[in-house]
């Protein structure tokens, strides 16, 4: 079993942090929020009183922050950087969601240090955190996944080795415009339906079983009460918020204009989260985005 340091234990961060002191794994976890560190001690984390302390003698550093300046500001910046306080041969596992730059900042300079980081952000929301099913989406030489993928497998499913440094966070990208498009698609197929005297059950199964079938039909559908579980029947509450969709459109929005990839789709599907997002919908789950085709009659 290893030693591990957690830092942010946000809806991820907290029960991704959870299932590795339910391995066996030896885990002192730092947050900002107390409650947050609370929470995880209860269930046999040691707290640390600040990210310096968390990661003292860990063999591995994995963090869950908010954006790449968290993320550098953490590693890299400072009077007291927390690149210069890890063990020798740790292994720093950063699973926030950022632009891939920054990963390939931080990463470069670790390189530098001798220091092992490699970005792995993840996809399957708070319920694939919980159950232990996430994906994750690994920038990483080959050692490097090969080290970190017997810790990665506690927290997930599917272990993808993207590629070099930054790839994964590329990879992120990608998949969550894709997953954008496909709600909001979805959205716009069910409202017209419904609208049109369809029985939302009868019409998501027909798709679903048809060939516009998705994700979101499968096991998210965003109209209310198809799905007891999804979030769209419980006041689209939990789960993945359309600020967070929103964020991550915008590092979609950004590669693109890096790479110059035309991204028609993605930016529509962004102008709409936006639209949903300034109406005072930011903390509701992405799915709730149905509510733009419903409300103009």
């Amino acid at each position: 079993m290893a030693n591990i340091g957690f830092i942010g234990l946000g809806n991820m961060g907290g029960p991704m942090a959870a299932n590795l002191i339910k391995a066996g794994h030896s885990v002192s976890v730092f947050d900002l929020s107390k409650a947050a560190v609370a929470t995880l001690v209860t269930a046999g984390a040691t707290a640390a009183q600040s990210a310096k302390e968390a990661v003292t003698g860990a063999q591995f550093v994995i963090s869950m922050l908010p954006a790449g300046a968290h993320v550098e500001g953490l590693y890299l910046s400072g009077d007291d950087p927390l690149f210069d306080h890890l063990a020798e041969d740790a292994l720093v596992i950063d699973s926030s969601t950022i632009d891939a730059k920054t990963a390939q900042k931080v990463a470069a300079v670790a390189a530098q240090r001798d220091i092992n980081f490699i970005d792995a952000p993840v996809s399957g929301g708070v319920g694939g955190a919980v159950a232990g099913t996430l994906s994750f989406m690994v920038g990483a030489s080959e050692q490097q996944f090969a080290n970190a993928k017997p810790i990665l497998d506690v927290m997930g499913k599917n272990i993808f080795h993207a590629g070099v440094q930054g790839s994964g966070q590329i990879a992120k990208a990608c998949n969550n415009m894709l997953l954008a498009i496909l709600m909001t698609g979805t959205s716009e197929a069910l409202n017209m339906g419904v609208k049109n005297g369809l029985d939302p059950k009868v019409l998501s199964e027909i798709m679903r079983l048809s060939s516009g079938g998705n994700w979101a039909l499968e096991l998210y559908n965003p109209f209310p009460g198809v799905m007891p579980n999804a979030p769209a029947s419980n006041d689209y509450q939990g789960g993945f918020q359309t600020d967070l969709m929103f964020k991550d459109l915008g590092l979609a929005m950004e590669l693109s204009q890096l790479s110059a990839s035309p991204t028609p789709m993605g930016s529509q599907a962004r102008a709409l989260f936006n639209m949903h997002k300034v109406k005072g919908n930011g903390g509701l789950d992405f799915s709730s985005v149905i509510q733009q085709y419903q409300d103009q009659d």
